[in-house]
């Protein structure tokens, strides 16, 4: 590959990472609409998990309804990459419209239905855009691409719940004390429009479709293809099922958390600055992933390990400031940070290694957090969660498809399905946090809501396991699995 196809594959994947960009906005917005519709409807709070229901339940049946449609005929070969890209954005803003009628009709199944087709246009283009990514250029830097666009995804998620609370409560000494659903039209309206424009700018881009001999391989194999013949595949699916749900639920029932009288009693209008640290611990750790990316020295990478979170973290720091958000709070937060930096080192590159040291770290922090007396302390302990499940993302993929040869994309599909347990772990943890409803004096001393969290702390055990059992698995079956770089979903 000459330096000119190159530079051009680069230009090519810049287009495509503005998709990751939205992504990560919607999916904090979503996390700022659980307490808005829970105060709004009157909402228990597994009711109000429906939210996180809706959304992640369109990416599975999204991937079921793209799998069968390509049995009888491969619509990436078809249409096209940049063709399905786009139409997955046009459904994306059909649903972001339908925000506007929903907020009229003070509706909130109506409310689902938009989020459900907003989530349904995202499993189209994250079913395009992920492996696109990887196929922009060699093979060998096609973690590096995923990496890239991981960072910028999270970037999205640590914005996207500034501005999102921006609208809905105001700045600083401005903020709103009575919420209104009239508030929401207006950002998804934008969304929309914005929506339309990318797949716009993506049809008229210089984005070409990845050569289709490798698809042609796949069709012809002989070999008959079955789940249970690999064991890191199916134990892989739990994975990312699990995965997805912990990084969910942890923030999904967080602003229920806060709103305890044991967490401060704390107003929706004082929960974005929360989300936006929580989603912005994902950018930290995938920036920090990102630094592998540089071919640099051993003590500029170093170096550079420490000096990129630290700019990720500022960038938190800055958009909440410009929020007129007080984050005193916040100052304590690279503790945390620090030591996840300290873990990523000792992890290196191995994915089950990386995946097994981040569990057994977020399931200490659970722990730490359900037991830690000093509230004001013991959120923290649960929001670094973030940081620990942040490169968690491709130590799964990796383990998931290593050995799988000629059946990689069917695994893929199977993979990107179980995204699901978003939408499932929130509603498990949301029906234990309305324990409260009915027994206030909670149990061992703390609210229910607070007990809840031993939910992602499980999650993280499982991950642990994986990350430890998964290796051995492919030693007998002779595989040696590639290394991991910092990425995300």
């Amino acid at each position: 590959m000459n330096s000119e196809n190159l530079q051009t594959k680069w230009g090519q994947f810049i287009s495509l990472v503005t998709v990751f960009f939205f992504w990560g906005f919607v999916g904090s917005a979503n996390d700022i609409l659980i307490p808005v519709f829970k105060k709004v409807f009157t909402l228990s709070q597994v009711q109000s998990q429906l939210v996180a229901w809706a959304f992640y339940a369109a990416y599975f049946v999204g991937s079921i309804i793209f799998f069968l449609v390509s049995l009888k005929s491969d619509v990436l070969q078809k249409f096209g990459y940049k063709k399905t890209l786009a139409a997955g954005l046009m459904v994306s803003a059909l649903g972001s419209f339908l925000f506007v009628p929903a907020a009229t009709m003070e509706s909130f199944p109506f409310f689902l239905t938009a989020l459900f087709t907003v989530g349904l246009g995202f499993s189209i283009q994250q079913i395009v855009a992920n492996p696109l990514a990887i196929k922009m250029g060699s093979p060998a830097t096609g973690a590096h691409r995923l990496t890239l666009a991981g960072g910028v995804n999270s970037f999205g998620t640590t914005i996207g719940a500034i501005l999102l609370g921006i609208a809905l409560f105001g700045m600083g000494n401005s903020e709103k004390t009575t919420l209104s659903l009239e508030d929401i039209k207006l950002p998804f309206i934008i969304l929309g429009v914005a929506f339309i424009l990318v797949a716009l700018f993506m049809l008229m881009s210089k984005i070409e479709d990845p050569a289709k001999e490798e698809e042609i391989k796949i069709e012809t194999s002989n070999k008959k293809f079955a789940i249970k013949d690999y064991p890191q595949l199916y134990l892989g699916m739990i994975a990312i099922f699990i995965y997805v749900g912990t990084e969910v639920t942890i923030i999904s029932n967080l602003p229920a958390l806060l709103q305890t009288a044991e967490f401060g009693n704390i107003l929706e209008e004082a929960i974005p600055p929360f989300i936006a640290l929580y989603w912005g611990s994902l950018m930290i750790g995938r920036w920090n992933g990102g630094v592998n990316v540089f071919n640099t020295s051993k003590m500029t990478n170093m170096l550079l390990k420490f000096i990129v979170p630290a700019l990720a973290f500022g960038v938190i720091i800055v958009t909440n400031v410009f929020a007129e958000h007080n984050v005193d709070a916040f100052y304590i937060y690279p503790i945390w940070i620090l030591i996840f930096i300290l873990i990523s080192f000792i992890g290196g590159k191995n994915a089950g290694k990386t995946l097994m040291l981040f569990g057994v770290s977020g399931l200490v922090m659970m722990l730490i957090g359900l037991v830690y007396p000093d509230r004001e302390i013991a959120k923290f302990f649960f929001i670094s969660g973030g940081l620990f499940l942040s490169i968690m993302w491709p130590s799964i993929f990796d383990l998931a498809i290593a050995g799988l040869g000629k059946n990689t994309g069917k695994a893929s599909s199977f993979l990107i399905m179980m995204i699901l347990g978003g939408g499932v772990i929130p509603l498990i943890q949301g029906s234990i946090c309305d324990f409260d409803l009915s027994n206030p004096e909670g149990i061992m001393g703390i609210s229910w809501t607070h007990f809840s969290y031993t939910i992602p702390l499980l999650g993280f055990g499982y991950l642990a396991f994986y990350g430890f059992y998964c290796p051995k698995i492919l030693k007998k079956q002779g595989v040696l699995h590639v290394e991991s770089e910092g990425g995300g979903h």
